[in-house]
């Protein structure tokens, strides 16, 4: 079965994103060696990816060009009717029947690119399989959580954890 792999930058206090949604924090982030914490590596493992519709217009504000045109992606919406496009199909129904459909389909890993509360439902489901996350040293103080609306009590198990020259942390955790 394939794998559904959170891959992510958080702040110190686990926020994604500011209040308003702005990545600013983490883009301006002093990168000096130019280095891509193991995010071409990462996406050579993944064929398809799923979004959330806010983190998709997020996406589409980054790049002149949709970046995962080489995958298939999944953007869910509340809105039903969404049309699809070259690059997305849009998802409105039962999402987690949904996801265990496509992890159980032949493939490569699934990359669940975010935002908080499409990883919250993820979550919530038991259908996030493993987390890589980028602990950038920078505290937010409010903002938009990596997982958004749930309280539940979860466990994964750290596999790999790497230091950055610039203090950046990155952590491999597995479900338990």
């Amino acid at each position: 079965m394939r794998k559904l792999k959170v891959y992510i930058a958080i702040s110190l206090d686990g926020y994604i994103a500011t209040a308003n949604g702005s990545i600013d924090w983490l883009t301006g982030f002093p990168n000096p060696d130019n280095t891509d914490y193991g995010y071409a590596d990462f996406l050579a493992t993944t064929d398809t990816t799923f979004m959330g519709y806010t983190t998709y217009l997020d996406v589409l504000k980054l790049s002149e060009t949709f970046p995962y045109s080489d995958k298939t992606n999944y953007v869910f919406t509340r809105q039903p009717g969404r049309t699809a496009t070259a690059d997305v199909q849009f998802i409105h129904t039962d999402i987690p029947a949904f996801v265990q459909q496509v992890k159980a389909a032949a493939g490569k890993d699934i990359w669940l690119i975010g935002g908080g509360q499409l990883n919250a439902a993820l979550l919530q489901y038991d259908l996030i399989d493993e987390m890589i996350l980028h602990m950038m040293p920078v505290v937010l103080g409010t903002g938009i959580p990596l997982f958004s609306g749930i309280a539940l009590e979860k466990t994964f198990r750290l596999t790999h954890s790497r230091a950055y020259d610039n203090s950046v942390l990155e952590l491999h955790y597995q479900k338990v």
